[in-house]
């Protein structure tokens, strides 16, 4: 590990290696590579959207698909690793148990010919905190302090609680792309076409050409000078797609040369059997999951009956409906897998209080269960439930989970579900306006950490914006946070995961594998397919 060895940091590196030896990756190399650009361009297809190429106005996987690209981060993770390593860094270590200080390497450009220094890096974390936009990734900065820039190279981190055991993931995290200070606003989000005009990139790649969620172009940056090397394809189109059945027939008739994100299971089980592509798969980590407005929800704290103990027994029931292996089977056919935690398995900490407290105590429904739940609160029924899902983002796949949901839950006339969805774009802003009661939400983890499942969800100040409110769980996840002993701090975790299942903030159902369909001319989508979770273009080549 790059950063510093004392007792804290071996804590995080121990943590590190559990997880990525428990995910089974295969076929990665390590380290970045160091050649020049090779073969042809390569065109991407996706059906993920971008919300903001400003990493201070989005927290989701389509742009941080984008920012990954083309904005540098102070630490990332090689090829085939989750452990974090100095990128625009030279050096990055503690220096005391609150300051984390980092030297930047010498001679770092933007594309746009300004220097690229430690103010930059303070003003890229000073804005962050300062919009704190609802969309935003902010939230992971829980424990920054302030920022100082001593000098041009020399950045220092001043932290809250001492010991922090994930600030350096943090730092490779959707909230770690640094910004040129003279291309964006300090206190307001810059729309796209503003970046893009500026040429404020300093990743392996910098965008030529910017149509927004139709058509993308990257050109490789000879200038990056990070720990991912030289980009292996100088050129890259990416194409968005609004239907997975056409990036399905693009990718098999040879019209693009990688689908990632999002095609169906039935797409994808298709093209196994297609010897024109290869179907790469990569470690699991993604979580899909319910959410509960603890406002809005049956007898939450804004509706006119709002009653604490029937709004829980409402979150209570559905959880001892949901049938997950029936919807991991009908409609993701094996490629998801049923979610009885918050944390996903193979990460250090994680169980599944889901499994024994809902349902028959073995993973399946029990309706006698639920309806024994409902009347204890004195619940009448059926409840009317307003669940919100979204088709665009998280694949065709969306509109089957959601129906076997309504009439799982409709079956057992406790409850009447009515469906709705909304495309992704405005999906994002109205959920954090308390426009859904119950929506769906996937998650792709910011680091291999159980702290990205739980930081982002369940403090006070949550990504979510639920309402979700406990003091208890809000110390705990702060405690894990610091606590350099390996056992005591797994303990919290279990702890914490045992406290949200009783609550129910969110509703983890299934957890899914990466997978990317590619030409068969096509090398590196297995280096980057990996548990850092990041889909890096510069390792990509053809022919």
């Amino acid at each position: 590990m790059a950063f510093s060895s004392t007792p804290r940091s071996r804590g995080l590196s121990a943590a590190a290696v559990i997880a990525v030896a428990a995910l089974a990756m295969t076929g990665c190399s390590a380290g970045g590579t160091t050649g020049g650009t090779t073969g042809g361009a390569i065109t991407i297809g996706t059906t993920d959207k971008v919300i903001s190429l400003d990493p201070a106005g989005s927290y989701d996987n389509g742009s941080l698909a984008v920012q990954n690209q083309v904005f540098p981060f102070l630490m990332n993770t090689p090829y085939g690793s989750p452990d974090v390593q100095p990128d625009l860094a030279e050096t990055a270590e503690f220096t005391s148990p609150t300051e984390y200080t980092v030297t930047l390497r010498a001679g770092l450009k933007w594309a746009n010919g300004n220097d690229l220094t430690a103010s930059d890096v303070k003003f890229t974390f000073d804005r962050q905190v300062k919009i704190a936009d609802e969309n935003g990734p902010s939230s992971l900065l829980y424990n920054l302090d302030s920022t100082e820039a001593k000098d041009d190279t020399t950045v220092v981190f001043h932290l809250k609680a001492a010991d922090d055991q994930i600030f350096p993931q943090i730092l490779s995290s959707n909230v770690g792309p640094i910004v040129d200070e003279d291309s964006f606003s300090p206190d307001a989000l810059t729309p796209d076409a503003d970046i893009v005009k500026a040429k404020a990139f300093a990743g392996p790649y910098i965008i030529t050409s910017y149509d927004f969620n139709n058509l993308i172009g990257y050109k490789a940056n000879p200038d990056y000078k990070g720990l991912l090397g030289k980009a292996k394809t100088d050129v890259i189109n990416v194409k968005y797609y609004t239907d997975a059945s056409n990036l399905k027939l693009d990718v098999q008739e040879g019209n693009i040369d990688v689908a990632w994100r999002t095609l169906s299971a039935t797409d994808i089980d298709d093209l196994r059997g297609n010897d024109k592509v290869k179907v790469v798969d990569g470690p699991g980590g993604e979580l899909r999951y319910i959410v509960f407005n603890f406002n809005t929800q049956p007898f939450g704290a804004t509706t006119a009956d709002a009653d604490p103990a029937k709004a829980l027994a409402v979150r209570q029931a559905i959880a001892n409906l949901v049938d997950r292996e029936e919807i991991a089977d009908q409609v993701y056919k094996g490629t998801y897998t049923p979610a009885y935690s918050f944390v996903p398995g193979g990460l250090t900490g994680a169980i599944e209080p889901l499994k024994t407290l809902y349902g028959d105590g073995n993973g399946g429904p029990d309706a006698a269960k639920a309806k024994a739940a409902l009347e204890a609160a004195g619940v009448t029924t059926p409840v009317t439930l307003n669940l919100q899902y979204n088709t665009d983002h998280y694949g065709p796949g969306s509109s089957d989970e959601y129906a076997l949901v309504k009439d799982q839950l409709d079956a057992s006339g406790l409850f009447t579900v009515n469906l709705q969805s909304t495309e992704w774009v405005q999906y994002s802003k109205d959920r954090t306006s308390d426009a859904y009661p119950l929506y769906q939400l996937g998650w792709y983890p910011d680091y291999s950490d159980a702290d990205t499942y739980l930081t982002p969800f369940f403090l006070k100040e949550n990504f979510l914006q639920n309402h979700f409110d406990d003091p208890e769980v809000n110390n705990l996840i702060l405690k894990q946070a610091v606590t350099a002993d390996p056992t005591a701090r797994t303990a919290l975790i279990e702890e914490i995961q045992d406290k949200v299942a009783v609550q129910l903030s969110t509703l983890p159902l299934l957890v899914g594998a990466q997978v990317a369909v590619t030409g068969t001319d096509i090398t590196g989508t297995e280096d980057t397919l990996d548990a850092s979770f990041k889909f890096r273009y510069a390792a990509l080549a053809k022919g």
